[in-house]
């Protein structure tokens, strides 16, 4: 992996996700740079990029060949996590390595949550899987918030 940079533009701490092997992982010769930002940039950046309102979870888009920006609003994640039945910072892995799918160019859909699922097993040790009655991944949230 060419590399990985992080910064926090908000004053929550970040949790302890290992983000470097995630990315190494799914995308092992990209730079990459991941970015936590508050609901009132998620909310500019998604209008800029995506001309949407809604403020996002996550966000991510290629800046050139094989370089890539992810954008994780950490209140968003906080607040969303029970929803999917996740703890904060296996919320915060699901997002992270549902932005690196989208850079490879996966998209929204059932082999989608089924490769995310595969991956935040790898990275995380969840006792059991939500419910059926809980969004199956970020993109089912994605698609009601839209």
């Amino acid at each position: 992996m060419k590399g990985l940079s992080t910064r926090n533009l908000t004053r929550r701490s970040v949790p302890g996700v290992p983000f470097v092997k995630i990315a190494k992982a799914i995308l092992p010769t990209w730079e990459l740079s991941l970015a936590f930002v508050t609901p009132k940039e998620a909310t500019r950046l998604n209008t800029t990029l995506r001309k949407k309102t809604y403020t996002p979870n996550v966000l991510s888009y290629e800046s050139s060949p094989k370089s890539g920006e992810v954008i994780i609003c950490l209140s968003v994640a906080k607040e969303q996590a029970p929803e999917y039945g996740l703890s904060y910072p296996a919320f915060v892995t699901l997002l992270f390595i549902h932005a690196l799918l989208h850079l490879k160019g996966e998209r929204h859909g059932t082999t989608m949550e089924k490769r995310e699922r595969a991956l935040l097993a790898r990275f995380v040790s969840i006792p059991t899987w939500p419910d059926e009655s809980q969004p199956a991944s970020t993109s089912a949230r994605t698609k009601r918030r839209s």
